[in-house]
């Protein structure tokens, strides 16, 4: 199992940057694929980011691509996700999630899960 713990959230103005950390507990970070979800006010959870296993694989949404860098340092058992050029439409709790399975942009592939850390950009 895997547990996991969002931090680095914040308020922050448009045009700002945040980096977002996910610390990782457990035997098993290095063999998981992690993604990055985020769910704002009134709307579903979606998918911003994902890296497979070593990272060399990575992809992310749309709204994400060119904005944000996803990584992570297995020795160290942390993810990262990097946000700059931040709109009030990226505000929202984001989330953290680690999959036995192939990197993925579908949460029915995450099997654990942080508890989220609050982003809000301010216009």
């Amino acid at each position: 199992q895997v547990q996991l713990v969002e931090s680095g959230g914040g308020l922050v103005q448009a045009g700002g940057s945040l980096r977002l950390s996910c610390a990782a507990t457990g035997h098993s970070f290095a063999s998981a694929a992690i993604g990055w979800f985020r769910q704002g006010p009134g709307k579903e959870r979606e998918f911003v980011a994902c890296i497979g296993r070593t990272g060399r694989y990575i992809g992310y949404s749309d709204s994400a691509k060119g904005r944000f860098t996803i990584s992570r340092d297995n020795a160290r058992d942390m993810a990262y996700l990097e946000m700059s050029s931040l709109k009030p439409e990226d505000t929202a709790v984001y989330y953290c999630a680690a999959s036995p399975y192939y990197y993925s942009n579908d949460t029915r592939q995450y099997d654990y899960w942080g508890q989220g850390t609050q982003v809000t950009v301010s216009s």
